[in-house]
């Protein structure tokens, strides 16, 4: 096969890939054995389905529904270019007796729309609006495969991790936020065997990069004297002032981000005290950090004595906490890409991002609502959180319950020693 995300290549006989899929997806299921038929971004997904305990007899669940899902559909960034997402895909659609369907970064389906026939087969998996459709809960199907590897994907078939699944197939691309870079969500289009083609995965992939170019197009103009800091679930921050992007190194990230949380300076003492585990390093070595930051800035960008930022600073995290603080939970999480640079040792970037991190977590167990304690413990940087998969076991429906008690247990048998990962898939 000459392309690896593409799921059949020209010529090929859909009925015999099917078939040999049913076997290799069976191989793995029964023996934990991947077969070389399985393409490499479908067997990373099986694996990842199955160290999530995603059941293949199961159908995702619908987290959002009534006043819910439309209060949340108006307030997301996507809705903004839904009207051109039905534009560049009405026809492809309904030609071809497609769906196409937007998500959120969480995989939660928030449009569905097509023919109500095809919508009508498509309810009986819950591929409805409302239902998370991540990997993590839906196994290996093109909008939570594309979420997770943030490209453009096709899944064929018996390819889906699902068995209720496998009678469709689909292609999905991420689109993301145009200032952040952070993944807003995802468009797809789901049908029958045809669309097991090159076209459908390059047209899918135009349809998010129109979407992204409408965005930057909607949003404000860069002020001048604005700074946007975007730090969450990244090693290096991303600057944006005035229209420019600059990516920072790590130790320019950790600078900005503490002069950021402290507005009204800072001097060169403490700042070397947050920034250094090492009590050894010299004001000399901060200095020659911060000339070369002012380098990269706008002349007057950052001040000295005490250091600071001059203009308003927009900093992500800033965000998630200002968001916290006045009680919309729902609000801060959406907000929350990550913890905020993750890699970081610097001590004053250590005790924010454990702070941030705790109190979005305090507040996500008070609230106790399935969906966002499931944002959460289905994330990457909550899947060995054990008090959020203990609320979560403690809320979720009987039928949905099992697997969030299965990794409670998991969880609880790591403490006191090192984790290790499940190599294949576990017993349903």
């Amino acid at each position: 096969m000459n392309d690896a995300w593409v799921a059949l290549e020209p010529g090929a006989d859909p009925a015999g890939r099917i078939t040999a899929l049913r076997r290799a997806h069976e191989a793995y299921l029964t023996a934990g054995r991947l077969e070389h038929s399985v393409r490499s971004v479908v067997a990373e997904s099986w694996r990842r389905s199955a160290r999530a305990r995603v059941c293949p007899e199961s159908a995702p669940g619908v987290e959002l529904d009534g006043d819910a899902l439309t209060a949340y559909r108006e307030e997301h960034p996507l809705a903004r270019v839904m009207p051109l997402v039905r534009e560049l895909t009405g026809a492809y659609a309904s030609d071809g007796e497609h769906l196409v369907a937007v998500c959120d970064a969480q995989g939660r389906l928030l449009w569905v729309e097509g023919p109500p026939a095809t919508r009508d087969r498509a309810g009986l998996m819950n591929f409805v609006p409302g239902a998370r459709w991540a990997e993590t809960v839906a196994g290996t199907n093109a909008p939570g495969t594309a979420i997770t590897v943030d490209r453009p994907v096709q899944v064929f078939a018996a390819e889906h991790f699902l068995r209720p699944v496998q009678p469709w197939t689909c292609a999905a691309a991420p689109i993301h936020d145009p200032v952040s870079g952070r993944v807003l969500g995802a468009v797809d289009i789901t049908g029958g065997d045809r669309l097991a083609h090159p076209h459908s995965l390059a047209f899918v992939g135009a349809v998010a990069r129109a979407a992204e170019s409408q965005l930057q197009l909607l949003g404000p103009r860069p002020d001048p004297d604005s700074l946007q800091l975007c730090a969450l679930g990244r090693d290096e921050a991303l600057l944006v002032t005035g229209g420019r992007k600059i990516r920072l190194s790590r130790r320019h990230s950790e600078i900005l981000v503490l002069l950021a949380h402290r507005p009204e300076g800072i001097g060169g003492g403490e700042l070397l005290i947050e920034l250094y585990e090492d009590e050894a390093v010299t004001p000399v070595t901060l200095r020659a950090e911060l000339h070369r930051l002012r380098a990269l800035l706008a002349p007057g960008l950052l001040g000295s004595r005490p250091y600071r930022l001059a203009g308003r600073v927009d900093a992500d995290f800033g965000t998630v906490a200002r968001r916290l603080a006045s009680g919309t939970v729902t609000g801060a999480l959406s907000a929350y890409a990550g913890p905020l640079l993750p890699a970081s040792q610097a001590p004053g970037v250590v005790r924010l991002r454990r702070r941030l991190t705790d109190q979005l977590r305090a507040a996500l167990v008070s609230r106790g609502d399935p969906g966002l304690l499931a944002d959460w413990a289905y994330s990457p940087w909550g899947e060995d959180d054990l008090p959020v998969w203990r609320a979560l076991a403690s809320v979720l429906p009987g039928a949905q319950r099992p697997p969030a008690l299965a990794r409670v247990r998991e969880l609880d048998g790591w403490q006191g020693s090192s984790p290790s990962r499940i190599a294949g898939p576990d017993r349903w």
